[in-house]
């Protein structure tokens, strides 16, 4: 199976491969468009800022490819946040992927939210074989608003969408990489998106 790990200078590829090498895939990590195009899956992790991580991908033009893409693409963390309309963070025009804007907490509350946090209203077969109760570890200061491609939900203070889905786009907020067991059996359930 060949992956590929989108490379957009944004933080935590280390985490995903150790996953997938765990997993028995060995995934390039890559921002060349034939390479990417050629993928069997992508997965586009990330942590960092918004306006930078666009940038780059403008600059190589990979904001275009990635909405052209067909195959299954899965957004991880930042990864998510940029696959939506817009984001708080700099004011940032994202790739549009989801038609949801991403959102700063509340100055009251503590951030970035860090920790885990319990998975609701889980949605379809990206989360086969997770309990009711799922947990996933999150690091972040801005989330997606809920709309019609929210196949989970979680709360901090507020319900935002833990993960997102529209055709061949799955993406999730927090870190499936660091999120142990269940973690691990989400990345399995991408990984047999087809």
């Amino acid at each position: 199976m060949n992956i590929v790990i989108i490379k957009y200078n944004a933080g935590n590829v280390v985490s995903v491969i150790n996953t997938l090498n765990r997993l028995g895939v060995r995934p390039v990590i890559s921002d060349d468009p034939e390479v990417i195009r050629g993928a069997d899956k992508v997965i586009f992790p990330g942590v960092g800022e918004a306006s930078t991580a666009m940038d780059y991908l403008k600059v190589r033009k990979l904001d275009e490819l990635i909405v052209a893409l067909r195959q299954p693409f899965l957004g991880i963390c930042l990864g998510q946040q940029l696959m939506c309309r817009h984001s708080e963070e700099n004011d940032t025009e994202c790739l549009g992927i989801f038609d949801l804007n991403v959102i700063r907490f509340e100055p009251k509350l503590k951030v970035p939210h860090m920790g885990w946090n319990k998975l609701s209203d889980m949605r379809g077969d990206m989360f086969r074989g997770l309990p009711e109760d799922a947990f996933i570890y999150f690091v972040h200061s801005y989330y997606c608003e809920i709309g019609d491609e929210t196949i989970a939900k979680s709360d901090y203070v507020n319900e935002f969408s833990a993960a997102l889905r529209k055709d061949n786009f799955y993406a999730i907020q927090g870190h499936p990489e660091k999120s142990g067991k269940t973690g691990q059996q989400f990345l399995e359930n991408f990984l047999k998106r087809t």
